[in-house]
């Protein structure tokens, strides 16, 4: 078995928790042919895709990996041919505007899509999700000639993007930035520096690159304040929109990396024979503010990233447990059994099992409120969904990927020696996993920014409106008065009340006591993707119970996964909480010489 798409759960979630029926009435998503029928048939002919077309490729590109030679990248066997598929296919335009090519449709019906992709092949689906920042980011801030220039090539997948922000002497303080933008008499600028661990910055993939950079003009201001973007081609563009001469941006070197081997992270050279020729994007010293959306894209993006890796290793653990026989069942049999039938694995299992669903909830729940942000035509509620969105994003990206390298290890884990040789697979997931928590922005800087960002700049309101949100869904659980809604209602109550308590401490001492605040920021982050996720795994059950006559097997599976999360991964919420609390000047106790 290589990879099946789970449509039915994501539709479960699309329609039960996520509003889905909701999302497709605002009148944008409407306009664009949006509705409830149209989206099975979407995730249907996308798991057909990325089953039999994408995912053949996972293993093979994890061994022959991309190459440089030359200063030419070529990418592993069969990318191309299949980047080309995908791109005809439309599946790079699915959010997208129509105006420019997309089919507009609402990120609450990309997001499964995308999940798929990546499930299918990491390293393959890193270059669509590239260019999806991109181009939202010139959406966002780039002027009319450079939107007409180049998104539409990009969403056909004619081009792809990049984003071009760290370098050598500047990871994650993007203050430290030097590259440089020298304006020229023509209105374009002369960029040249160095960008480092650039996602498919060189390829062979797309007849052109469309690189976002970020560089300072020679008269900007020290620190983030005096940082442009610039779209710098890998190839000029003429006036007719054909491809002109190559730009002076030259990849020197692709790294040798963990895991996704074979996307291709390019060392690029900006301006070594003269410059490269590079365009402004909206205001000069503004660049930081428009990377900030395709950054925010990205970190969505890699949060389902950790879902869809977690999915891919939770299908094949369960599979080679159904396969593996092994000892005898505990309660007596006449001989060895396969080791699903083992509590301690099915432990594992329903650990894996939980997370991703948990996961999964909640990232479909943040989508449907992106879409709500943009399309809704009530102002408050605009409003609203955008605190709410934003909210989210840190603990989609920072719990989604975190629970990815814990559900991989369990993989492996199920797969016991075996797990730990590369021919079995499971330890590509597992190394293809490690990177999610650490690049575009690490799980310290999406744990900061939810507190300070996101709690503290509100005085938790955003939070706490959560919090009350729990409360009905704790109300409706007692109503049902089934054993499983009990069980459910008894953990969600407690972790609530430890997340509220969080917040309130947060509050009342971001300012007082910093340093001790900022200690349990990870427990903190933690503890809202726990209980966030808890929370729609609650609605969940209620949900499933409503419907399970529908389908008995698949519903009652829904109810036991949410009551497993309830009482055996929930109570963490109580730990984290002493942590957040308690910890905080343990954490700062010792000196830099006593370490």
């Amino acid at each position: 078995m290589s990879y099946v798409a789970p449509v039915k759960d994501m539709l479960f979630v699309m329609n039960e928790l996520a509003g889905l029926s909701k999302v497709v009435s605002y009148p944008s998503y409407a306009q664009a042919g949006a509705d409830i029928e149209l989206a099975p048939a979407i995730l249907e002919e996308s798991a057909k895709f990325n089953q039999d077309v994408v995912a053949p490729l996972n293993w093979v590109g994890d061994q022959k990996p991309s190459s440089l030679k030359d200063g030419v990248v070529t990418t592993s066997p069969g990318f191309k041919e299949a980047f080309e598929q995908f791109a005809a296919a439309g599946w790079q335009g699915v959010v997208h505007p129509a105006q420019f090519g997309g089919q507009g449709l609402p990120k609450l019906i990309a997001t499964p899509c995308f999940e798929m992709v990546h499930s299918a092949s990491l390293s393959f689906a890193l270059c669509p999700m590239l260019t999806d920042g991109a181009i939202e980011a010139l959406l966002t801030a780039a002027g009319p000639e450079i939107q007409e220039s180049y998104v539409p090539r990009m969403i056909s997948g004619e081009w792809t993007g990049s984003m071009c922000l760290t370098e050598p002497q500047a990871g994650s303080d993007l203050s430290m930035v030097r590259a440089r933008a020298v304006p020229e008499n023509n209105g374009t600028y002369k960029i040249f520096g160095t960008k480092i661990y650039i996602t498919y910055g060189e390829h062979d993939m797309a007849k052109n690159i469309v690189h976002l950079v970020l560089a300072r003009t020679p008269d900007a201001p020290e620190g983030v304040k005096g940082i442009s973007l610039f779209v710098v081609p890998k190839f000029l563009v003429n006036v007719d929109g054909s491809l002109g001469e190559r730009n002076d941006v030259h990849c020197v070197s692709i790294e040798h990396k963990l895991g996704i081997k074979a996307s291709p992270t390019a060392v690029l050279q900006f301006g070594d024979h003269g410059g490269a020729v590079g365009f402004l994007v909206g205001e000069e010293n503004r660049g930081l503010e428009y990377m900030f959306v395709m950054m925010n894209a990205a970190r969505f993006a890699v949060g389902m990233q950790g879902i869809a890796v977690a999915e891919r290793a939770y299908q094949k653990a369960v599979q080679y447990a159904k396969d593996r026989v092994q000892s005898r069942d505990l309660s007596g049999s006449p001989g060895p059994v396969a080791i699903i039938h083992q509590p301690d694995v099915k432990r594992m299992l329903m650990t894996m099992r939980a997370y991703i669903e948990a996961s999964r909830a909640l990232a479909y729940y943040a989508a449907a409120a992106y879409d709500a942000q943009h399309a809704s035509p009530d102002d408050v509620e605009r409003k609203d969904y955008q605190a709410e969105y934003e909210f989210l994003v840190p603990i989609v990206k920072g719990f989604s990927t975190e629970m990815s390298i814990e559900v991989a290890s369990l993989g492996v884990q199920v797969h016991g020696g075996m797990g730990f040789i590369e021919e079995t697979g499971a330890a590509q997931h597992y190394r293809d996993a490690r990177i999610l928590t650490i690049y575009e922005g690490t799980t310290a800087i999406q744990a900061n920014d939810l507190i300070g960002r996101k709690t503290v700049r509100d005085g938790g309101t955003t939070a706490k409106g959560f919090a009350a949100k729990m409360m009905q869904t704790e109300n409706d659980l007692a109503k049902n008065g089934t054993a499983d809604a009990l069980a459910v209602l008894k953990q969600l109550s407690a972790a609530r009340q430890a997340f509220e308590s969080s917040v309130d401490y947060i509050v009342a001492n971001a300012k007082s006591d910093i340093k001790a605040v900022y200690a349990g920021s990870f427990a903190y982050l933690r503890l809202c993707g726990l209980v966030l996720g808890a929370w729609q795994m609650a609605r969940a059950l209620l949900a499933a119970q409503s419907l399970r006559d529908q389908d008995p097997a698949f519903y009652d599976a829904k109810i036991a996964t949410a009551r497993f999360f309830a009482e055996n991964l929930l109570p963490q919420a109580q730990a984290l909480a002493t942590s957040i609390l308690e910890g905080g000047h343990s954490t700062n106790a010792l000196t830099e010489a006593q370490f």
